[in-house]
């Protein structure tokens, strides 16, 4: 049987293809507080903001690609069962060829009602003010804001427990639930970050590989070192 690698992905490695971060430099996003256009309170002071930031970054998502980080991921499922929880909202993750995919933060390629967390619907295009869920309700973006619950924290809880191996890429680990996953790994399991400016991890039970550099070429490494587990 196939060893089970869990990946934890965030904002660094979609860098990699264009999309950008707010939590390198200012504190905005695309030239917006991210309080603005990433929470209720935003929502419900500007919708029409809200709802053209995020159709802008919905065209901005087809101009992009998956890059070699995202390619290794998809590849690594050849030699292992690798089932990746990541924080980003695009969808390069499945566009690369991974297949166990789970959004802890939405996806900006779907909506969902204002009010019925589970009526969800893929959307491509621009979302509008007077699209509505079958009972007349308002959609909105199905991205997680902050403020908001995290759906599927638990499946994410869940898989990680059942981790063999567990690795963190392109995360800061300072956006929580998420960065608390890591503090669920079986004791002993290895563990490799990937990122260009670590952090320290405090407190970790498990063997720790730190690998400074970005995605695309953190992944590689990683790769090499897995291969000598198999």
């Amino acid at each position: 049987m196939k060893k089970k690698l869990v990946v934890l992905t965030g904002a660094g490695i979609s860098a990699e293809s264009g999309i950008k971060t707010f939590r390198d430099s200012d504190g905005l996003w695309e030239g917006h507080n991210v309080m603005d256009v990433a929470t209720p309170e935003g929502w419900r002071k500007n919708p029409a903001l809200v709802l053209d930031f995020y159709n802008q970054r919905r065209k901005q998502l087809k101009e992009v690609e998956p890059n070699l980080g995202h390619q290794i991921l998809a590849e690594l499922e050849k030699e292992f069962e690798v089932y990746i929880i990541t924080q980003n909202v695009d969808d390069l993750h499945e566009r690369a060829g991974s297949t166990n995919v789970l959004h802890l933060h939405g996806e900006l390629l779907k909506v969902r009602s204002e009010t019925n967390l589970n009526y969800i619907l893929d959307w491509y295009e621009d979302l509008n003010f007077g699209d509505m869920d079958d009972e007349k309700n308002q959609l909105r973006p199905h991205i997680v804001w902050f403020g908001e619950d995290v759906p599927a924290l638990d499946r994410a809880l869940e898989i990680t427990q059942s981790a063999d191996f567990f690795a963190v890429i392109g995360t800061s680990l300072q956006v929580y639930p998420a960065a608390g996953l890591i503090d669920f790994t079986a004791r002993e399991i290895p563990i490799f970050y990937i990122d260009p400016k670590p952090i320290k991890i405090p407190n970790l039970r498990n063997p720790l590989q730190v690998i400074p550099e970005v995605a695309s070429k953190g992944v590689e490494i990683m790769r090499n070192k897995l291969r000598s587990f198999i």
